[in-house]
């Protein structure tokens, strides 16, 4: 039977994939920069395989963040907070974002300095939505 992973340890990946498109930086080369495969760094963004501290120190350097980014957002693990004390998940917002077409989209709407313009965008964006 497959485990699947943790939901920590997909929330880390998720946002070591949004940083890594954000500077525009292919698997293969964050690989070569912590000595690693490319396809260790695929698993690392699945959460497929853990990231361990010292790894996660080396990520936080090379991509010019705190380590603490990686579990901004994460799901609360804890069995003693009380599950109404949660706000709700914002996973898919942070799937998307890790995508090539969120980090675009972001990108692009950030350059438009109008909020009148930035408006009409977000309506036209909900109507779209809705069909």
């Amino acid at each position: 039977m497959m485990k699947s992973p943790n939901p920590i340890d997909r929330h880390v990946g998720a946002r070591l994939r949004m940083r890594r498109l954000m500077v525009g930086m292919s698997q293969g080369k964050l690989g070569e920069a912590l000595s690693v495969t490319f396809q260790q760094i695929q698993k690392y963004e699945k959460g497929a395989n853990r990231i361990g501290a010292s790894r996660l120190q080396q990520l936080a350097r090379v991509l010019e963040v705190p380590p603490a980014f990686f579990f901004e957002g994460a799901p609360s693990t804890d069995p003693a907070r009380p599950a109404l004390a949660e706000p709700p998940s914002n996973d898919h917002i942070v799937d998307f974002l890790s995508t090539s077409e969120g980090l675009q989209l972001n990108r692009a709407f950030a350059q438009i300095r109008d909020p009148k313009i930035r408006r009409r965008i977000l309506d036209l964006v909900a109507v779209l939505a809705k069909e």
